[in-house]
């Protein structure tokens, strides 16, 4: 059974040029021209992935896409959001909104397909049968339901944070480089940089670290990459 897409863009023509590609590459598709109509199908049928654009008449794509991050049911849908803002401050937004990667406009075809599946096999790797929780210390991730715990605290994550914490606690006490980290969490096709890996530590960091500056569970190791403490630091409390 193909992976269904649903595409939301306010210009038809878009709109219609990404669902064509989409659908040549395997893919079902359907189109929604608002972020309204987008909501009211997505809570009747969860599709594998969502392509939203960013400039819609409200709710834009940033709203929708946080609306969608706030419910626990639509949460670990990928989000790829297409925008003609291709400044670095605004890509940053988007994904710490929860967008799970960007494209900008003009785009090409056969990168957004590739796009899609890159996330929608992101999502599929890092969620295996069979494996429910990782812990450390007082830091808990439920993998089926996407959520983690610290203490009795929840703690909210994008889908890109969720999938690099998931990542980094899978490998414990090893330094995982930049480019391993855009391969295993971003997928082999993804078009992006290293700096991509560097944003989202650092917002990781801020939700997970008591001392986000001073960082006990994941550690930078200049010029190599990241490595998630192998024990709980000393000291630490939730």
């Amino acid at each position: 059974m193909p992976s269904l897409v649903y595409v939301a863009d306010d210009e038809p023509n878009i709109r219609k040029l990404a669902s064509l590609a989409l659908r040549d590459s395997g893919f079902e598709t359907q189109e929604f021209a608002d972020g309204a109509t987008l909501l009211t199908a997505v809570r009747r049928r969860i599709p594998d992935a969502i392509v939203l654009d960013w400039m819609m008449p409200p709710p834009d794509g940033l709203a929708v896409c946080k609306k969608l991050r706030e419910d626990e049911a639509t949460r670990p849908i990928p989000v790829l959001m297409l925008t003609a803002r291709g400044e670095e401050v605004d890509r940053v937004l988007g994904l710490e909104i929860g967008a799970d990667d960007y494209i900008t406009k003009p785009f090409s075809v056969k990168e957004l397909c590739a796009r899609v599946r890159a996330v929608i096999r992101r999502k599929e790797y890092l969620t295996p049968a069979g494996e429910e929780t990782l812990t450390c210390g007082p830091l808990v991730v439920d993998i089926a339901r996407r959520q983690v715990t610290k203490g009795d605290r929840n703690i909210e994550l994008t889908m890109k944070e969720f999938d690099l914490l998931v990542m980094l606690m899978r490998n414990r006490g090893r330094v995982m480089t930049r480019d391993a980290l855009l391969d295993k969490v971003w997928g082999v096709e993804y078009f992006g940089d290293a700096r991509t890996v560097d944003v989202h530590i650092r917002y990781l960091r801020q939700k997970i670290e008591d001392e986000p500056d001073h960082p006990k569970w994941i550690v930078t190791l200049r010029g190599v990459g990241y490595r998630f403490a192998a024990e709980e630091p000393a000291g630490k409390k939730s």
